[in-house]
């Protein structure tokens, strides 16, 4: 949930940030905030389409920040969530490795 929440406000800063380099070069393509949001999704979740692109120096240089952290803000859950299933398979795998000690009729410990 927290890393949905800074996707969110990442979004959100990128397309100011983004609206205010770019709109004066390119006023159709970066009309407002809003219409820059598009921008913004397209490059945080690295699809870009190619249909809004910055053509400013200091445009280049926040796409490429924002596209890095694009990358970050997937590797981050994903490895949340991998870090989880792991940990539930390592359990899964003592259990199975402790039932083995035990007698399956009378639940006796069995001695080696």
């Amino acid at each position: 949930m927290s890393s949905t929440l800074v996707v969110g406000l990442l979004m959100i800063i990128a397309s100011v940030l983004m609206y205010n380099i770019e709109n004066a070069a390119q006023p159709e393509a970066f009309s407002n905030a809003i219409e820059t949001m598009w921008w913004a999704v397209s490059t945080l979740t690295t699809v870009g389409y190619g249909d809004v692109y910055p053509i400013t120096a200091a445009g280049r240089v926040l796409s490429t920040i924002i596209a890095f952290l694009g990358i970050g803000m997937v590797a981050i859950p994903t490895g949340i969530i991998t870090a989880g299933f792991t940990k539930i398979t390592n359990k899964e795998k003592e259990a199975k490795k402790d039932k083995k000690d035990f007698c399956p009729y009378c639940g006796h410990k069995i001695d080696e």
